[in-house]
């Protein structure tokens, strides 16, 4: 007799069981359906706005790009005029060059070749100009006239 209460008792167990499962599947299948809302977003709207994303992710990039390669112009304008600076450069050929270098008011000139970077002369000083009066036009010098005379006067 007391394999019969035990075998029922079981069975009990597993219809309650059963029983629990199915209701527990059945509010699933309820609580699980995906309620389709009338009211979505406009397509268009969310385009225009990634469109408008992107263009400031661009504008940010670019402004930045510009800013690094123009900065150094305006760190110039914040501590004045630079004071080194090449004033001219003539190419003779055959990776030769004379360049006419400026430091202050000092002016040198140099050439360069494929052995090194040479001192030719030391130029006159540029003379400081006025603020108010306006420049005179520089009389035109030939240069290959004027580094022969240079070149003959060492």
């Amino acid at each position: 007799m007391f394999k019969v209460e035990s075998s029922n008792s079981i069975i009990l167990f597993l219809a309650a069981l059963i029983l629990l499962a199915a209701t527990a599947t059945s509010t699933a299948e309820t609580t699980n359906v995906l309620a389709l809302h009338a009211d979505l977003p406009n397509v268009g709207l969310s385009a225009i706005r990634a469109l408008g994303a992107l263009a400031l992710v661009l504008a940010i990039f670019f402004g930045g790009v510009w800013l690094f390669r123009n900065g150094q112009r305006a760190v110039w304008r914040k501590t004045g005029v630079p004071r080194l600076s090449i004033l001219e450069t003539r190419s003779l050929g055959n990776r030769m060059s004379v360049y006419v270098v400026g430091y202050d008011r000092q002016r040198l000139l140099l050439g360069s070749s494929p052995t090194g970077l040479n001192l030719l002369s030391r130029l006159p000083e540029e003379p400081e100009a006025l603020e108010d009066a306006p420049l005179p036009a520089p009389a035109r010098v030939d240069f290959a006239d004027y580094l022969q005379q240079v070149l003959k006067g060492k």
